[in-house]
């Protein structure tokens, strides 16, 4: 009898998961289905803000949305408990525009955040360099390029070097104070940072991947080889 095979997303979630319960981050589960205050407002990315474009939306009759990345539990994490606190939300996220060998309109994000007094950029730098040679290798390089993302301030693009070939994966930064505040937190007294990554693309890098739509073919010939 063939046995079945775990699929190359759900391999890479639970390695990765495993790396970051290392440093003390925990599980978090927000819904795929959210309101508009919670996966942008709250975010700080507000009706009117142009950061609107960069997310194509699938938007419900009753006003929800389908959640555009995984942040939308950041702020129902940060009202609920009193910082210290360092969490991880897997999640698939939905976009609404077309595919291509790049792009899907339904992908898994991976979603960090770590709140707490005196949070620098340093701490943010050190746990993504941490995290990609743990999944790639020592010899990975890793590059942060200045970028934004209204949710943080500063932001940087993050990319990774594996196997001789750079492939951009996450973006990330420290947490906007605005964000903060809306965790009911103050924002003089605690800081933090924040990422994003792609799952799909990390396991198309890992594995050397050409064509993300191939991660949900449901090609048995693609999928036995993991």
């Amino acid at each position: 009898m063939n046995k079945g095979n775990l699929h190359p997303i759900t391999l890479l979630l639970r390695q990765t998961v495993k790396i970051f319960e290392g440093l003390d981050f925990e599980v978090f589960d927000g819904p795929e289905v959210d309101t508009e205050y919670y996966n942008f407002d709250a975010l700080n990315m507000p009706s009117d803000h142009p950061a609107r474009d960069m997310q194509d939306t699938f938007w419900l009759a009753d006003g929800r949305v389908l959640r555009t990345q995984t942040s939308n539990g950041q702020i129902r994490y940060g009202k609920d408990h009193k910082p210290p606190f360092r969490i991880l939300s897997p999640g698939q996220v939905y976009r609404n525009e077309a595919t291509d060998y790049k792009h899907e309109a339904a992908i898994f994000q991976l979603e960090g955040l770590y709140v707490d007094k005196d949070v620098k950029v340093g701490h943010l730098f050190y746990t993504l360099e941490y995290f990609f040679k743990k999944i790639y290798g020592q010899e990975t390089k890793v590059k942060f390029t200045p970028s934004f993302f209204p949710f943080v301030e500063p932001g940087f693009e993050v990319s990774a070097k594996h196997n001789g070939k750079w492939l951009e994966l996450l973006g990330a930064g420290m947490v906007h104070p605005k964000v903060i505040k809306n965790m009911g937190l103050d924002p003089e007294k605690y800081s933090g940072f924040a990422f994003g990554m792609g799952v799909d693309r990390l396991v198309m890098l890992k594995y050397g991947i050409e064509d993300i739509r191939l991660l949900r073919s449901g090609d048995l010939r693609f999928l036995k080889q993991f």
